[in-house]
């Protein structure tokens, strides 16, 4: 064919498209290609080329990288790229597929969701993207740099969080609608929203069709990437324009003028080619065996689930993957990852563990990345399960998988799980201390998009997945539910009453709970999926949030909103270091910043387990063991009344010990770790929360806890406060609105010594006068 453009011989670097004074520079790295034709193709469609440019090896390639420089190129234009190579059983070289860039920032079609849907089986009717566009001016967008002990995680789906009319947006279902929204969520005081995935996927994968009603079902998840650098075409207002990329920039603008971060849960341990049998969209006919794991027949290593597994270390993987990381960055301002199954970026060519997984350094030493927030899904489908254990872990925090599941068991009333839930709420120094760890490497979540919702935790013991079309065969049968009396939907009063209290209850949970709460969007107005627990092909009234909640549930909203900003307002929840638990016995107490028995004596700096700061001593990080803090010198079980009582004679000066936490139980200081036990309660004192180092430290309230699981209601005896400042009621789970939560310290006033009922299933939270 004639061609209408002039080339030249172009350079390697960079990969994928770049600009230049009259056309673009087309870079690609193939290894084992053998023929590589570089194709043109329309913008507004069509498979019929503008220009084809088979590239020579002598003139257009460097090393394994091949490259050509296209003058005269219009404003906008498709591309791809045909490879053809040696066949055999570890190679899908075919020259007649049409491939995509790996570096591609778009792809064509796929404007509207779900509307350009692929037909052919083997091949990708979509195309790389390129556009001469503007400059995009940021002006001073900053990022929040939000730390992580003060950060409070959203997860959101973009198209889902305003696609249902009841959103009240303009663009539904996109960047503009989650931009409309912004004043809500800051509102609600979320310090993040964590996206999921937004690279460019194909929503018509999907092979299942809902039993009932015969549709045929779409991919509305997106864990299946084919292009790791491209926003998704479907979640932009102005796609057909080509605005995807700036629509995106537009959103993280908005965000960080309002003071909350973006974080994407990015997918590279597995792509949308599937197995063997999968689409080819660009990797397989690139390099099959470069780009995946494969065994010495050929046959995919499937540890992601979704049949096929990214070779992450191979060091021309972890340069695309790195490159993508810094990209997102740098040109699009996000502010985190998400890591979807990361624990596959832990393994090597063959899918063993490594200790030192090279991608895994790259991204935990990598410059550019140094203030984002990495956070790993520590385990993956092939049985590698890593929480606490993440390789470079203290440049990493985790979904903390083990609290969510013992903060479900507790409250459903299951034994055994009082000092489980006890480790949990001081942050999970059981997981994370033994590695020199924080708190903050812990990412708590009683829900996530994948499971139940907070609303359906408590209203189905079973799932109820039929209208995915797999006859139940997927989502998790395991969930640590309790109905509460009733399957689903009901009218009874009784059960409606104890599912929002066990909803309260495990929300108040993950809000004083030491660590980096993570909330699922709708949970904050018992959004329901009807028992779905794995909605990932659900592009319809279960997964889209239905806005309408918010006023039915205005109560419970509130109740969540408040929760939030009491953790916003007080340090002691927001620690920086573990619980010491008790540091000093049998010392009189000093009066140190206008309260009694603050800090024991100064000792030398460096003695272990101590540290020294204005010439003040506080509790450096230690292990808090249930049952470690809280009693007096010499005491024992059946002499802490008289002791309590004496305190309460006898002033500050005999309080039972100097401790950061002290537990309890029904009585004081005689917390109750046996398996039958279905109770917890604890205080924290206010002078000590972990921050005592910061150039703002200031002595917060004290908290006390009481957590009752059991069937039956509990009579607690309260403690004095630590600091001996009176309790006021804030929180009690089994009061109506707005009595179950005070938001400041107005309170009733609550005696130290006086007996308080504890409703079954709820939590009582005092805090003391400032």
């Amino acid at each position: 064919m004639t061609q209408p453009f002039r080339t030249s011989r172009g350079r390697p670097l960079p990969l994928g498209p770049s600009l230049t004074p009259d056309g673009a520079n087309f870079a690609l790295l193939c290894r084992h290609g053998q023929r590589v034709t570089l194709v043109i193709l329309p913008v507004g469609g069509g498979n019929t080329p503008l220009a084809e440019f088979p590239l020579e090896a002598r003139k257009n390639r460097t090393g394994d990288h091949w490259h050509i420089r296209v003058h005269d190129l219009p404003e906008a234009f498709c591309y791809g790229w045909r490879v053809d190579g040696p066949h055999g059983p570890r190679t899908r070289f075919d020259s007649s597929r049409l491939l995509l860039d790996p570096s591609a920032v778009m792809l064509s079609d796929n404007a509207e969701w779900a509307g350009t849907c692929e037909t052919d089986p083997q091949r990708t009717s979509r195309r790389s993207l390129y556009r001469r566009g503007t400059r995009y001016n940021w002006e001073d967008d900053t990022p929040p740099l939000t730390e992580y002990e003060d950060s409070l995680i959203y997860e959101v789906h973009v198209r889902g969080f305003t696609c249902d009319p009841s959103s009240g947006v303009a663009d539904r279902g996109t960047f503009r609608g989650l931009v409309e929204k912004i004043p809500y969520l800051k509102w609600l005081g979320v310090t993040a929203v964590e996206l999921m995935p937004v690279f460019e996927w194909d929503e018509c994968d999907c092979p299942f069709v809902n039993p009932e009603t015969g549709e045929k079902l779409t991919n509305f998840w997106g864990y299946n990437p084919v292009a790791f650098a491209a926003p998704k075409a479907g979640f932009a207002a102005s796609a057909r324009q080509f605005g995807q990329t700036h629509e995106f920039r537009d959103m993280v603008k908005a965000m960080h003028a309002a003071g909350i971060e973006v974080i994407l849960d990015v997918v590279f341990n597995h792509t949308g080619e599937g197995n063997d049998a999968g689409r080819t969209y660009s990797f397989r006919g690139l390099d099959n065996e470069l780009y995946y794991l494969m065994d010495d027949q050929g046959k995919y290593l499937n540890y992601s689930g979704c049949g096929n597994t990214v070779n992450c270390n191979h060091p021309i993987v972890r340069d695309l993957i790195m490159t993508c990381l810094r990209y997102w960055v740098g040109d699009m301002h996000v502010d985190g990852f998400r890591f979807d199954l990361a624990s596959i970026l832990g393994r090597d060519r063959r899918g063993n563990v490594m200790v030192e997984p090279p991608v895994i350094e790259s991204i935990t030493e990598d410059g550019v990345l140094a203030d984002t927030k990495l956070i790993a899904e520590p385990w993956d489908a092939g049985g590698l399960y890593q929480v606490g254990r993440f390789p470079f872990g203290r440049r990493w925090s985790e979904w903390n998988g083990k609290y969510r599941d013992d903060v479900r068991q507790f409250w459903k009333g299951d034994y055994g799980m009082t000092s489980a839930l006890a480790d949990r709420i001081c942050g999970s120094a059981d997981l994370y201390q033994w590695s020199g760890r924080l708190p903050r490497h812990s990412v708590n979540f009683v829900t996530a998009h994948d499971g139940f919702t907070l609303n359906d935790l408590v209203s189905y013991n079973e799932k109820h997945n039929e209208a995915n079309g797999e006859q139940g065969r997927d989502g998790e049968n395991h969930n640590n539910s309790w109905n509460c009396g009733a399957e689903g939907e009901t009218t009874d009063p009784a059960v409606l009453a104890l599912r929002e209290r066990q909803a309260k209850n495990m929300m108040t949970t993950l809000m004083i709970s030491q660590g980096v709460p993570m909330l699922l969007a709708g949970d904050e107005f018992l959004r329901t999926q009807q028992g779905n627990n794995n909605a990932w092909c659900q592009d319809n009234e279960i997964s889209w949030v239905n806005w309408a909640l918010a006023e039915k549930n205005k109560d419970f909203l509130r109740f969540v909103r408040e929760l939030i900003h009491m953790r916003k307002r007080h340090p002691a929840l927001r620690r920086r270091r573990f619980f010491v638990g008790e540091f000093m016995r049998g010392e009189p107490a000093r009066e140190v910043r206008g309260f009694p028995a603050t800090t024991p004596p100064p000792v030398a700096a460096g003695e272990p387990g101590k540290a020294v700061h204005g010439g003040e001593v506080f509790p450096s990080a230690g292990p808090v063991r249930p049952g470690d803090a809280g009693l007096p010198p010499g005491a024992d079980t059946s002499t802490v009344a008289e002791f309590a009582r004496a305190g309460r004679e006898m002033g500050a000066a005999v309080l039972p010990a100097l401790a950061d936490i002290h537990w309890h139980g029904t009585e004081p200081y005689q917390p109750d770790w046996g398996h039958s036990s279905r109770t917890l309660a604890f205080a924290l004192d206010g002078r000590f929360t972990g921050r005592e180092h910061d150039p703002d430290y200031h002595i917060d309230n004290d908290f006390y806890v009481a957590m009752n699981a059991w069937s039956e209601p509990l009579k607690f005896r309260i403690p004095p406060a630590p600091t001996r400042r009176r309790w006021r009621r804030m929180i009690d789970t089994a009061l109506p609105s707005p009595d179950d939560i005070i938001p400041t310290e107005n309170g009733p006033v609550v005696p130290e010594g006086s007996v308080c009922t504890v409703a079954a299933f709820s939590t009582l939270v005092l805090i003391s006068e400032a």
